[in-house]
């Protein structure tokens, strides 16, 4: 029989001994480091509203600081307006055409897959 030599120094028998080595999926506790929360809809959504609100707030500070107002000439049309508004409709004006391209090469890549 062998003996396992035990720190207290007494001799164990290996029969007798009851410890098993743990298994990983029992180290794996709600509490622990290495759980992780999955992932939803609803968690996602709450990213994009705060990540909405916080654009919006820099948005707000970005026109309140901006308002001197400014001559503007595009084809046809001439005026002046707040800078400001003026810079936001050109961004606006540039995620449409971006977004239009966009549209166009999803909708070209769809085709050819077909």
């Amino acid at each position: 029989m062998a003996l396992l030599q035990h720190t207290s120094g007494r001799p164990i028998d290996a029969a007798r001994s009851t410890t098993t080595a743990p298994t990983a999926s029992a180290d794996v506790t709600p509490t622990s480091p290495t759980h992780k929360t999955p992932r939803t809809r609803t968690g996602r959504l709450w990213f994009g509203i705060c990540a909405a609100a916080t654009t919006l707030v820099v948005l707000i500070v970005f026109m309140a600081q901006n308002t001197r107002s400014v001559e503007v000439s595009f084809l046809w049309m001439h005026g002046s307006l707040p800078l400001a508004l003026g810079l936001l409709i050109a961004a606006v004006g540039t995620a449409i055409v971006v977004m239009v391209v966009g549209t166009a090469r999803i909708t070209q890549l769809r085709r050819h897959t077909r």
